[in-house]
């Protein structure tokens, strides 16, 4: 790649030398992502990914894609981007273990205004954390520089994630019943959801960020830019020992449109907002913006990130299982009769 240079196509804005400089930042992030399925190492025109199918006579794929959104906003204002590749990795592994799939690699997409090597190192720092978090390889991704369509100082982030699962354990939520148990795994703040509702009820500018609230435990930036929980290992676990009877990831939508998805026809969940531990950040957000109630449950995970079904049976075995994994669990509603939505009791 030494040869490689363009004087005309960097006085355009495009800098093809610190795109190969970024590469090589990011090379030992990447290293810490191999598994035993990885075939080809980045630079190519493809990632290679060989299947281990043991154990899986009638392999399913399952995808998920998604990004981080305008959650990227507090990044750029606090010059902070190590974690939201996490977020971004999250976003998808979290979706595809809905279905009992394992993740098992991903690739990521960078698109920026100006490509400089050390931030971009940073992102995908935090995407390989992510992916060594869900067990997953990074096997390849994209980083393109767009001068004039991104600002300088600006980016966004997508990835893409591929799992496979046994089709005898997909989960279709098909044995659901009344009077199962919903457990709730808690998330580790407003993940990656609901950030245009942020900023606007927050006005947020970087002093802004930086303000220490008591009740969080550091700053208003910091409790907003947690980055989003992965919950594959312990789900994984849980799934070896447990029939999960279905899974829904608490994304944009919050409650009413994400539970039911796990639910079929003619079923609800009775959910138990005493029982609910809602983090301080999403009080926060209520008061100060004046969010009515349902809303908030309509656009936040308020507290819970998965929301994991079984049957009463197995609930005392399934939540030990999760707490050994190191996820306070805990029980937060059933499933009842009624028309598939969500009810807050």
């Amino acid at each position: 790649m030494q040869n490689s240079y363009s004087a005309s196509y960097k006085a355009a804005g495009v800098d093809i030398t610190a795109g190969y400089q970024a590469v090589e930042l990011m090379k030992g992030h990447i290293a810490r992502t191999m598994t035993a399925g990885v075939v080809s190492g980045i630079g190519g025109f493809g990632g290679l990914f060989e299947l281990d199918l043991e154990g899986m006579p009638h392999p399913v794929l399952v995808s998920g894609t998604d990004g981080v959104g305008t959650k990227l906003k507090l990044a750029f204002l606090m010059n902070k981007h190590d974690t939201v590749g996490i977020d971004c990795v999250a976003m998808c592994a979290n979706d595809v273990i809905c279905c009992g799939a394992k993740p098992l690699f991903f690739l990521d997409y960078i698109a920026m205004g100006k490509n400089v090597p050390e931030r971009v190192a940073a992102i995908v720092g935090g995407i390989a954390e992510g992916c060594v978090q869900a067990g997953c390889a990074l096997v390849g991704g994209e980083s393109a520089e767009m001068p004039g369509f991104y600002p300088a100082d600006e980016y966004d982030l997508a990835g893409f994630c591929v799992g496979a699962v046994e089709k005898t354990r997909i989960l279709d939520h098909a044995k659901t019943a009344a009077g199962d148990v919903m457990i709730a795994l808690p998330s580790s703040g407003v993940h990656s959801n609901g950030f245009s509702l942020v900023r606007k009820i927050f006005q947020l500018r970087e002093e802004k960020l930086r303000l220490s609230i008591a009740e969080l435990g550091g700053t208003l930036g910091e409790a907003l830019l947690t980055p989003t929980k992965i919950y594959v290992k312990p789900i994984l676990a849980l799934l070896a020992q447990v029939e999960v009877k279905g899974i829904s990831h608490i994304t944009g939508g919050g409650f009413y449109e994400n539970i039911p998805r796990c639910l079929p026809k003619g079923l609800c969940a009775r959910i138990e907002e005493a029982a609910l531990r809602t983090p301080h950040i999403f009080h926060l957000i209520a008061e100060t913006g004046n969010i009515p109630k349902r809303d908030m449950f309509n656009t936040y995970n308020m507290g819970v990130g998965m929301c994991l079904t079984v049957a009463p049976a197995d609930a005392d075995k399934a939540l030990a299982i999760l707490r050994e994994s190191g996820e306070d669990a805990y029980i937060m509603g059933e499933v009842a009769q009624g028309d598939g939505g969500v009810i807050l009791a």
